[in-house]
C-alpha cells in the first residue's frame, strides 16, 4: 500500500508537467503518482506514458476525454491506492525536502494507528514573471507537529485561510464523503477543501513549505481577467459549496469547525461578489441577486454574518459606488498578496 496518491490533472500541460512529475518523484516508492491526461491534444498523453514506462511502481497514467479539471481530479481518486491523497495540478510543484517531511508524518501516524484524517502545509505564491515569492504559513492558527481536533484551533485569519493546494486528505475520508466534482467547471479545488470537513477528527499542522503555487500565464485560472470571464462558473461553485452541509446543524455540535467553515464560505462569497462587481456588464445584477438571494433563503443568519464579513472589507458592498470601491479595494489586495 502506498503512503499517498498524487492525482495531477494534465491538459496540453506539455510546457510545465515534467517539472511537476519530477518534484514528486523524490517521495520514491512510498508514492503513487496518477497521471490524467484530460485529452490533451499536445504531447501531455505522450510525455505520461513515458513516465509511466520509466517508473511502472511509482507512476500510473489515464486517458480519458476532456471533462475539465473535476473530472480529472475524480479520476485520480477512483483510481487511487495510497491512504492519502493530494491534487497537484501539472503547473505547480513541490518542495522535495518538504515532501520528505510530510512522508515522515504521513507514515508515523499509519504506524501508531493514529488515524490522521487531515494534514495541513504551507503552501507558496511562485511568481515567475518577477522571481518573487509569498509563503502562506498557518503558523499561529494550528498547534504544530501533533494531533489536535477542531476544537483545538488557536485563532481563525480570513488572509490566510487554507486552500487545497494546503490540505492533504486520508483517501478513505474523500471516498467516505461521496465527493464527485462537476465536469467542466473551474474552481472545484474549493469543494475539495470544503466538502469533507465535517468527517474530519484529528487533524496535523506541518511547518514546511510544501506546495508550489505557479502564479504568472496569461490563460490561468487565477488570472483577474480569466476569472472575470468564467464567472459564471464561480457562482456555480459557490452555490455548491453552500448546498454541501447546514452549518447551523454543524455550529450545535462543533462550534470551532462551524467559525472556520463560516469563514471560509465568507471568503469565497467576497471573492465571488467581487468579480461579479469587476464584470460590471447588464448581468452582473442579475447574478448579485442569485448569489445573495439562495443564501438568504437558505440560512438567515449566515447570510446576515457573510454579508458583514464581505462589507467590512470592502469587497462587495452595494450599489455603483460600492462597486467602484470593491474594485479599488480588490486590486490593492491584490497588488500586495498577489495571489492572481
Amino acid at each position: 500500500m502506498k503512503v499517498i496518491s498524487f492525482a495531477v490533472p494534465c491538459y496540453n500541460s506539455e510546457k510545465y508537467m515534467e517539472k511537476c512529475i519530477n518534484s514528486l518523484l523524490a517521495g520514491g516508492q512510498d508514492v503513487e503518482i496518477i497521471i490524467v491526461d484530460d485529452g490533451s491534444s499536445d504531447k501531455t498523453a505522450e510525455i505520461a506514458d513515458r513516465y509511466q514506462n520509466e517508473y511502472p511502481d511509482i507512476i500510473k497514467t489515464i486517458h480519458q476525454k476532456n471533462g475539465g479539471h473535476g473530472a480529472a481530479v475524480n479520476a485520480g481518486l477512483e483510481n487511487a491506492t495510497g491512504e492519502y491523497f493530494k491534487v497537484i495540478d501539472s503547473d505547480d510543484w513541490v518542495n522535495e525536502q518538504s515532501l520528505l517531511l510530510m512522508l515522515k508524518a504521513l507514515k508515523k501516524a499509519l504506524k501508531d494507528n493514529a488515524e490522521l484524517d487531515l494534514l495541513i502545509s504551507n503552501y507558496v505564491y511562485e511568481h515567475v514573471e518577477d522571481n518573487t515569492q509569498n509563503v502562506i504559513s498557518y503558523k499561529g492558527i494550528f498547534p504544530q507537529n501533533r494531533l489536535f481536533q477542531w476544537a483545538d484551533m488557536y485563532r481563525i485569519d480570513p488572509i490566510r485561510y487554507i486552500i487545497m493546494h494546503s490540505v492533504t486528505y486520508r483517501t478513505s475520508i474523500l471516498k467516505k464523503c461521496g465527493l464527485k466534482l462537476p465536469h467542466h467547471t473551474f474552481y472545484v479545488d474549493n469543494l475539495v477543501l470544503y466538502v469533507p470537513l465535517p468527517l474530519v477528527k484529528n487533524i496535523c499542522y506541518i511547518n514546511t513549505d510544501f506546495y508550489r503555487y505557479y502564479i504568472g500565464r496569461s490563460d490561468q485560472s487565477v488570472n483577474e481577467k480569466v476569472m472575470v470571464g468564467r464567472i459564471d462558473q464561480q457562482l456555480r461553485v459557490t452555490n455548491l459549496l453552500l448546498n454541501a452541509h447546514d452549518l447551523s446543524e454543524i455550529k450545535k455540535v462543533q462550534p470551532k469547525l462551524y467559525k472556520f467553515m463560516a469563514y471560509f464560505l465568507s471568503i469565497m462569497y467576497t471573492i465571488t461578489a467581487t468579480l461579479i462587481a469587476l464584470d460590471g456588464s447588464d448581468k452582473a445584477d442579475d447574478m448579485s441577486k442569485e448569489l445573495w438571494g439562495a443564501l438568504k433563503q437558505k440560512d438567515k443568519a449566515l447570510y446576515r454574518k457573510i454579508r458583514y464579513f464581505s462589507k467590512a472589507f470592502f469587497m462587495a458592498m452595494p450599489g455603483k459606488a460600492g462597486k467602484k470601491v470593491s474594485k479599488t479595494i480588490y486590486r490593492l489586495v491584490r497588488k500586495v498578496y498577489k495571489f492572481n
